[in-house]
């Protein structure tokens, strides 16, 4: 989905008017709608302070918005073929099923890829068994990394907490 698309979703997701969100980012009251309209058309492009304050605006992490467009089967397949380039991602077959794989000579590269896939893993079994909503689960996957280090730091503060208490 491109950068367009992206963010007539989320102003749509978030409730809000293409006059609303232009006049959050600072633009004309008589023209913002306008200009939000060229920015979802795709006749105008977005500069990286723009897609900074829709991030924001719309409480999600900018690489939300700067996906690769994956709209077309082809789009998709180049951007898979980049990710066997840059990340090692593998396809295969397992049990007969077609299936994507991390390449694990990839060291580090491989370890990284891991702990994200595994992250996600995690929050859509979550979602699965009950445990969070749909509204829990995106807002993890539109802020991830962000949702991910807060999560963490939760974690790590709730284990000083305990080591605390067995201390005292």
């Amino acid at each position: 989905m491109a950068i367009e698309e992206r963010i007539r979703f989320f102003r749509k997701m978030r409730g809000m008017t293409q006059k609303y969100l232009g006049m959050l980012m600072g633009f004309p009251e008589r023209s913002a709608d306008v200009r939000m309209a060229q920015y979802e058309t795709g006749s105008r492009t977005p500069k990286a302070d723009l897609t900074r304050a829709l991030a924001n605006a719309f409480e999600v992490s900018p690489n939300a918005l700067t996906i690769p467009d994956i709209d077309t089967d082809i789009g998709l397949m180049h951007t898979l073929f980049a990710l066997e380039d840059l990340r090692g991602l593998t396809i295969g077959k397992l049990d007969g099923e077609i299936c994507l794989r991390l390449d694990k000579s990839r060291g580090i590269t491989y370890l990284s890829m891991f702990e994200m896939l595994s992250a996600w893993e995690e929050q859509a079994e979550k979602l699965k068994a009950g445990e969070i909503t749909k509204e829990d689960y995106d807002r993890w996957r539109y802020t991830y990394p962000e949702m991910k280090a807060q999560q963490t730091r939760d974690r790590l503060d709730a284990l000083r907490t305990a080591a605390k208490d067995t201390e005292a």
